[in-house]
């Protein structure tokens, strides 16, 4: 139903769109914690992004294997210091066939080759829109940890109606592919004072989507 929450319970929200609630551990959760603060220092340091208009992103965004500006990837961050990416490490693809597998019940093959990672603060917002950037339409492994969002799944058409509203607190899975992989998404809210401390973040929230690119080199 457009604009339902739904229950904190597993949920196939559309077909290919997957919400599997507290699938990572708090130990996992804290050591992606502490492998995000050190590719946010460099060699590319995390940064708000500068969208082709002059608006800036209120989200802030570090990546590795490939760096993604609007609207493409490359192995350098033009946009920023010139340094190149750091490498996407192989721990990180393999835990993006775990999340495949315990969507889908298999992995597909799945060759993850980036990971965006976006940090909210209580503030931050993403509008509506869709991760085309890609030349594979491999699904999207998005995990949260910290604050809890307001997520909003929509379809392929248009940024409107219908959409989902899901609430993703730490440690939730979630996965679309297939028919679902270039619905239309955003986080209209982020829910402060959620996040557990123990996972290292007291506060704001952190996304890591991980994507395989299909470029080379």
């Amino acid at each position: 139903m457009s604009g339902a929450l739904f229950p904190r319970d597993r949920a196939v929200v559309a077909p290919g769109a997957v919400h599997v609630p507290g699938w990572l551990p708090v130990e996992r959760q804290r050591e992606l914690v502490d492998a995000c603060r050190d590719w946010a220092r460099g060699p590319v340091p995390i940064r708000h992004t500068v969208l082709p208009g002059g608006g800036v992103m209120s989200v802030q965004t570090v990546c590795v294997g490939w760096h993604w500006q609007p609207y493409g990837y490359s192995r350098t961050a033009d946009d920023v210091n010139g340094a190149p990416v750091a490498e996407f490490p192989q721990w990180l693809a393999e835990l993006g066939r775990e999340a495949l597998i315990e969507a889908y019940g298999e992995h597909q093959g799945y060759s993850p080759d980036t990971a965006l990672i976006n940090f909210y603060d209580g503030t931050a917002r993403m509008g509506m829109h869709q991760d085309k950037e890609e030349r594979s339409a491999a699904p999207v492994v998005s995990l949260s940890i910290g604050d809890s969002c307001v997520f909003r799944f929509g379809n392929t058409e248009t940024r409107g109606r219908p959409y989902t509203d899901v609430e993703l607190a730490s440690g939730d899975l979630f996965v679309f592919g297939g028919a679902s992989r270039f619905a239309y998404h955003g986080v209209p809210k982020v829910l402060p004072g959620t996040a557990d401390p123990a996972t290292g973040m007291r506060a704001g929230r952190l996304n890591i989507t991980l994507r395989e690119t299909g470029l080379a080199g």
